[in-house]
């Protein structure tokens, strides 16, 4: 089985349908939550556009450990920097998967925080688990849309807002 074949194809699939997502997103609405636990419009938005470049980390590290502050959080204002950060990362994460190969996807992969282990998986695990939260914040992004009267644009199929495939 070509593995990474399949998740570059699933990544390119995912991109296409977020970046329809990002295309209507309304700046206007960064600060919006449905909750007080809820995350922000953009930072939700933010959170998505950087998972695309996941694959490329766990490709290219063995761990992310947060209190090393190797990783922050981009800072991001508008539907243009929102856009253009998935680009950026959705290139990145692609040119990793068609760099690596299938031996690859055995090695571990772990998150950490000050050293504490707090999941630790292959790296084909990781990338799936990558591939599943594009899915996940997707659809938390697409109730926000919901709930501000926001067209949906379909995801794997048409949506009540847009009948084409």
């Amino acid at each position: 089985m070509d593995t990474l074949s399949q998740f570059k194809n699933e990544l390119e699939a995912e991109y296409r349908t977020t970046r329809k997502f990002f295309e209507t997103y309304p700046d206007e609405k960064n600060d919006y939550a449905p909750h007080e636990k809820s995350m922000k419009m953009l930072p939700l938005a933010t959170h998505i556009a950087e998972i695309f470049e996941w694959p490329n980390t766990m490709l290219t590290t063995s761990e992310l450990d947060f209190a090393s502050g190797d990783y922050q959080p981009k800072q991001l204002s508008t539907r243009e920097d929102l856009l253009q950060t998935l680009d950026q990362n959705f290139k990145s994460g692609k040119e990793a998967l068609e760099k690596a190969n299938e031996n690859d996807l055995t090695a571990t992969w772990a998150l950490k925080n000050n050293g504490e282990e707090l999941a630790k998986w292959s790296k084909y695990e990781s990338i799936r688990h990558a591939l599943n939260q594009i899915t996940h914040h997707r659809a938390q992004l697409g109730v926000y849309y919901r709930i501000n009267n926001i067209p949906l644009p379909g995801s794997y199929g048409p949506s009540a807002d847009y009948q084409a495939f």
